[in-house]
């Protein structure tokens, strides 16, 4: 099973992007798919992530407001659309699946596999 996350680049504060993650190999179900980012010199972080079977979204109270998550279930992908991005955004962006209900789905070790990331530079 491999992500593949796609979509990042280079953006002035106030802008938008959009990031897709699709799945290839194997054929799995998830239970949610999620998006985590890590900042130069931090840890990863969660950031949004939505149920796949009823797309209720959860997100990190930090993109609340600016980041919408959303599904393909036909092309088993995930986006992420971004708007008002922040330098404070800048981050290498992972997407994530799990197979199981998590306990908690800001969790990192809820999720089964995970793409390489994709880098979103903001500048100010």
């Amino acid at each position: 099973v491999q992500l593949q996350a796609s979509g990042g680049g280079l953006v002035q504060a106030g802008g938008s992007l959009r990031l897709s993650c699709a799945a290839s190999g194997r054929t799995f179900s998830s239970y949610a798919k999620g998006w985590f980012r890590q900042a130069p010199g931090k840890e990863r972080e969660f950031v949004a992530a939505i149920r796949w079977s009823g797309g209720s979204t959860y997100y990190a109270d930090s993109v609340k407001g600016r980041f919408t998550i959303s599904r393909d279930k036909a092309k088993n992908s995930v986006a992420l659309q971004m708007s008002s991005l922040k330098p404070e955004d800048t981050a290498v962006y992972f997407c994530a699946a799990t197979v199981s209900i998590p306990r908690e789905f800001g969790s990192q070790s809820a999720y089964d596999y995970w793409g390489q990331g994709t880098l979103v530079t903001v500048s100010s």
